[in-house]
């Protein structure tokens, strides 16, 4: 369970998990000690699974989103199994859920552009077994993006 403590800390890495452990005791008015167990504590219970840099994508020209709908043929342990397994290898792919619905996944993808795009769909996602379907939407701006969970 977590304390009041350790959600303030975790807001406060999810802002900014540069800041030094003195940084953070002067925030929490803990000792640097306390900082660093709390912190090591989460990181072992698995709360804290990863430090990333979070880069911004029109920087480095990777600017075109698109959310793919895929629809297996079968939905056999078997060939959910190999789609999960082959989607992730995609780098293009950031994100992929597995879903209730019409169709069985949803895809978050992230390329250069258009031609890009199309180049992936065609040599890469649908040369993976038992797609039935696909269906593509394309990112027109971007209202919200976070990755911090309210605690």
């Amino acid at each position: 369970m977590l304390d009041k403590i350790d959600k303030q800390l975790l807001k406060i890495l999810q802002n900014d998990s540069k800041q030094t452990n003195k940084a953070l005791s002067n925030i929490l008015g803990l000792s640097v000690t306390a900082v660093y167990e709390r912190i090591r504590k989460l990181e072992k219970r698995g709360v804290i699974k990863n430090y990333v840099a979070l880069i911004d994508k029109m920087k480095v020209n990777k600017a075109f989103v698109a959310f793919c709908h895929v629809k297996l043929v079968q939905h056999s342990q078997d060939y959910v199994m190999k789609f999960e397994r082959e989607v992730c290898k995609l780098d293009e792919v950031l994100e992929c859920y597995h879903l209730s619905g019409d169709y069985d996944y949803l895809l978050k993808v992230l390329v250069d552009d258009m031609e890009t795009f199309r180049n992936f769909m065609v040599k890469k996602l649908t040369n993976i077994d038992h797609i039935g379907s696909t269906h593509s939407m394309f990112m027109i701006n971007e209202v919200k993006h976070t990755t911090a969970i309210t605690l």
